[in-house]
């Protein structure tokens, strides 16, 4: 009986370490997708559907936090997904992480989400680096709010970065300023049990086989980010 249970329990172990998608990871990518679909029902706070359906790629850190006592900086994980441009289907998500930077009118805010639409081919470069600063390697702009946005500034939207962030319910386009974004090469450990860069996921098409929980990722985000 005892080798019995023995032998189960690590076939479990090793079923769970083969197949990588650890816990943390697939968390996050909830707590993602919920960040944009509580954004994105209401009409007049939302990110234009006119935007989001032309983002090369999504970037999105769920509850970014204060790094202490008297320290401004924020740091957190996240998700990056890059849309494949000849499909227009999105692809599995790297996973990322971010420190430092200013976040305009939520400085006083515990914690903030943080969203970031990537526009261009320059952007996904930027994103593909082991290590980036916004604001200094590549520009970021504080995004339009709201269905009629197309009727304010920047009308064709040619930022490279859109920049938006939530905090205690309130959303809005923020200008954001040195924050630094590394690739989280644990994470991605963790996640698909093989080393893999940002690149191999978002552009290489390495991950060939996706867990239940990228599948529903990558579902529910094609739908949020459809032009309704």
């Amino acid at each position: 009986m005892k080798t019995l249970a023995l032998s189960m329990l690590c076939f479990f172990l090793f079923t769970a370490t083969a197949f990588g998608d650890s816990a943390d990871q697939r968390e996050l990518l909830v707590e993602s997708i919920q960040v944009l679909e509580e954004v994105q029902k209401s009409p007049d706070k939302q990110i234009p559907a006119s935007l989001i359906s032309k983002a090369r790629a999504i970037i999105v850190f769920p509850t970014m936090l204060k790094g202490g006592f008297m320290i401004a900086a924020r740091y957190g994980t996240g998700v990056a997904i890059v849309r494949n441009s000849k499909t227009g289907k999105w692809g599995p998500p790297a996973f990322v992480k971010t420190y430092g930077g200013s976040f305009g009118f939520q400085i006083g805010a515990e914690a903030v989400d943080l969203v970031l639409l990537v526009m261009t081919k320059r952007g996904i470069k930027g994103l593909l680096k082991t290590k980036f600063t916004l604001g200094a390697d590549i520009a970021v702009t504080a995004g339009p709010v709201g269905r009629h946005a197309e009727a304010g500034t920047d009308v064709t939207f040619k930022g490279e970065i859109y920049s938006y962030s939530r905090s205690k319910g309130a959303f809005a386009g923020v200008s954001v300023k040195g924050a630094v974004i590394n690739a989280d090469e644990d994470a991605n450990w963790a996640y698909y049990n093989r080393h893999l860069s940002s690149k191999d996921i978002l552009i290489d098409g390495r991950v060939k086989k996706y867990s239940e929980s990228t599948r529903r990722f990558i579902k529910s985000l094609g739908r949020i980010t459809s032009r309704k």
